[in-house]
């Protein structure tokens, strides 16, 4: 049987707008195993980003529980919800969040200047074993501005990479892409999930949470709908596109 990563119970959260209550999640059930691959998918205001804040540890539910890897965040205070963060999740946005004057090697440390068991030799190496593993292995030396937006988002993927967390976390993290680029991207979450990394993707394309493995379809602050789905392959979409001269 398969560990669940992700346990969420009844979550509810409710945001107060002067005397107005906005229930933005009304009960969600969710679990999420080691080694899948889950798209999370929604209209605007569906809950879908109001989920992925407390998956995230960057807020906490109203009511109801959410474990992250057998943890509690419930009694949690800032602190520890940062500690966990640091420990336990990578984060890939749709924008990047590079710092524009670091390194690319050097915006891959930064979770680790957080962590005070790693020496700063042990540091480099890590940045580097995971800006290899997104294919950026001659380029660790680049600003953000001279890379392009598919290897900018290398890099952060790279960056969540190098904690070893037990889950990423993905917001719309292809939504800044033109369509090959998105594709390497997916190609990429792909290979790391045959390796066995868990990853929620947050998107309103379908065409990418196709190549997921799992869709979780939000309305209205409910999951109106859960599918399991045998994931179109990245690579194979790629070889029927136009060949273009850029390389990501």
């Amino acid at each position: 049987m398969k560990k669940a990563i992700i346990e969420v119970s009844n979550l509810k959260k409710d945001f107060h707008v002067g005397d107005v209550t906005v229930r933005a999640l009304k009960g969600i059930n969710l679990t999420i195993n080691e080694g899948e691959f889950v798209a999370i998918m929604g209209a605007s205001g569906s809950g879908k980003s109001t989920m992925l804040n407390i998956l995230g540890c960057l807020d906490k539910p109203t009511s109801g529980e959410y474990k992250l890897d057998g943890i509690s965040i419930a009694d949690l205070n800032k602190n520890q919800l940062a500690e966990l963060r640091n420990k336990k999740l990578g984060f890939v946005f749709q924008t990047y969040n590079l710092l524009s004057r670091t390194t690319a090697l050097e915006n891959v440390e930064l979770p680790l200047f957080y962590n005070p068991n790693v020496r700063i030799k042990e540091r480099k190496e890590r940045a580097m074993h995971a800006l290899e593993a997104v294919g950026l292995a001659d380029r660790v030396h680049h600003m953000p501005n001279q890379l392009s937006g598919g290897q900018q988002q290398r890099v952060a993927i790279a960056r969540s990479l190098v904690n070893d967390p037990v889950v990423i976390l993905a917001d719309e993290a292809t939504g800044n892409l033109d369509t090959r680029t998105s594709l390497e991207i997916m190609d990429l979450f792909q290979k790391l999930n045959e390796q066995g990394k868990t990853i929620v993707f947050v998107t309103h394309e379908p065409d990418i949470a196709r190549l997921t493995s799992r869709n979780v379809v939000f309305r209205d602050g409910l999951i109106i709908r859960e599918l399991e789905v045998e994931p179109q392959l990245a690579f194979q979409i790629l070889q029927t596109l136009p060949v273009e001269e850029h390389q990501i």
